[in-house]
């Protein structure tokens, strides 16, 4: 998770939402990504979406069924279903998200019956996560 958060930091320092996400495979980081939705101009540049197309590449396979992910924020709706569609083992995330978490903040997607289960883990350095997340916002509002 530690490396998620120097990925979140990265997109923080670009005037990006701080989130950053890692692929680790056979216990070695094989992708890592933060947001980049404002430089990119596009909508699904979200950290885990990019972590996963880089992940897609190294292994030259769409599935990345002995991938786990690291997030620093509880998943959307779009990437939960990225995370799923590609068959990962497990996800861990830092801190959850009440409005737009898609894994138990504001509804839990993989409730619903679907042919792969996927590990969940929360609130793994939990407060570094968040404590980034609302300096970030302070800024932007100018507090």
């Amino acid at each position: 998770m530690n490396e998620a958060l120097k990925e979140a930091r990265k997109a923080a320092k670009k005037n990006e939402v701080p989130i950053g996400a890692v692929i680790v495979y056979n216990d070695k980081i094989i992708a890592r990504a933060h947001n980049l939705r404002v430089q990119k101009e596009e909508t699904t540049a979200h950290a885990e979406i990019l972590a996963i197309t880089k992940a897609n590449k190294y292994l030259k396979s769409w599935r990345l069924e002995d991938c786990d992910i690291y997030v620093t924020l509880e998943p959307c709706a779009m990437c939960a279903g990225a995370i799923m569609q590609a068959r990962m083992r497990a996800i861990y995330f830092a801190a959850s998200d009440v409005k737009q978490g898609a894994l138990g903040g504001n509804f839990n997607l993989y409730q619903e019956r679907f042919n792969h289960t996927i590990m969940i883990n929360r609130g793994i350095l939990k407060e570094e996560a968040e404590e980034l997340l609302q300096d970030f916002f302070k800024t932007l509002r100018g507090n």
